[in-house]
């Protein structure tokens, strides 16, 4: 089985940090999103692995390689123009020569892995095993209508959800969903739909199967859901002490602090990971934080945050549930902003 990877979504959600990183290579729990969707793949057995990527690909192709970090052979597909993930599949064709695959979403994370679905997959052989989840407000997204484990009916948003059911990031297929694909034309936004190719699928009366996924899933297209997602993946943290902490400070819980890393006169509570190269100062670092290389605090509190590499904090305490990009710098100070395009802020009044 192969996998294919679309990594080319622009994140506006996430601007203005996306405007200079890839939502893909954004850090949850110490790791890019995509090196964790890569994870699970490899987990699963699966080594020949295409990528799509848009214009801005590079730093996809910089970080991830030709894929032996990871056990993989990587394929990068470039899609100049986000037509759709029916196009994707379009786009892969002579990569994927007809073979089973799995389609990931590179911004998904699928805490617990997808080795059951896999096995159904492989078990009842459909022509598409869906990964579905059961969420609040199916309108969002693509909606399935389930009997028996087999998917009756499949919509892409629809204003009046028949189902609770949320198709995710995982999709499996064999080469029949090229049959689905072909039959289709693009919707009303101008995009080839997955959604219209399965349907077809259904309609034509080939088995579409689905699993009900119970684990934690989210995509990491908002801030919010980016923070779900590095809490639950830092659930499993084991601590691993490889800076030095001095004996004035305190370690609670399951803490990694990288190579290099210093602490000092400061208390964290985990599970948190503080990143190699940094210096942490008469601060107190609380649970479910990720600190990127090379940053400084410096009389600082935070907790349930993510921090990019060097990244400064001095004299402020008071951070929670931020998300701060590469190389800023956070002081305490009089309230003077220099504000970017789509940015968005919370100041206590």
């Amino acid at each position: 089985m192969k996998a294919l990877v679309l990594a080319g979504g622009a994140g506006t959600r996430l601007r203005p940090l996306s405007h200079s990183i890839p939502k893909q290579l954004v850090p949850v729990a110490g790791r890019p999103v995509l090196f964790h969707g890569l994870d699970a793949l490899r987990e699963i057995g699966i080594t020949e692995v295409g990528i799509i990527v848009n214009g801005v690909g590079r730093q996809i192709r910089a970080a991830v390689g030709d894929g032996s970090e990871f056990g993989m052979s990587i394929t990068y597909l470039r899609q100049d123009d986000p037509l759709g993930l029916a196009h994707c599949v379009m786009i892969a064709q002579d990569f994927l020569a007809g073979d089973d695959f799995v389609m990931y979403l590179g911004d998904n994370i699928f805490a617990g892995g997808l080795l059951t679905p896999m096995l159904e997959f492989q078990t009842f052989r459909p022509a598409v095993q869906l990964v579905v989840t059961r969420v609040d407000d199916p309108s969002q997204s693509g909606v399935a209508e389930v009997e028996n484990g087999r998917v009756t009916r499949l919509e892409e948003k629809p204003k009046q959800p028949k189902s609770d059911l949320a198709v995710t990031g995982a999709y499996f297929f064999t080469g029949e969903i090229h049959e689905g694909i072909r039959n289709i034309t693009p919707s009303k936004r101008g995009e080839w739909e997955i959604t219209d190719a399965i349907q077809w699928l259904v309609a034509a009366g080939r088995e579409v199967r689905a699993h009900v996924f119970e684990g934690f899933w989210k995509d990491t297209g908002n801030m919010g859901d980016l923070l779900d997602c590095n809490r639950a993946l830092l659930e499993g943290l084991v601590s691993d002490q490889r800076g030095s902490v001095d004996g004035s400070s305190e370690i609670v819980g399951p803490v990694v602090i990288g190579a290099g890393a210093r602490v000092e006169g400061s208390r964290i509570i985990g599970p948190v990971i503080v990143g190699p190269g940094c210096v942490i100062r008469g601060s107190d670092v609380g649970p479910y934080t990720s600190i990127g290389a090379a940053c400084t605090l410096t009389d600082a509190g935070l907790q349930n945050s993510v921090l990019l590499d060097e990244v400064s904090v001095h004299g402020v305490r008071a951070i929670e549930g931020s998300l701060v990009g590469r190389s800023a710098h956070v002081r305490r100070g009089p309230l003077r902003l220099v504000v970017g395009d789509n940015s968005r802020l919370e100041v206590p009044l």
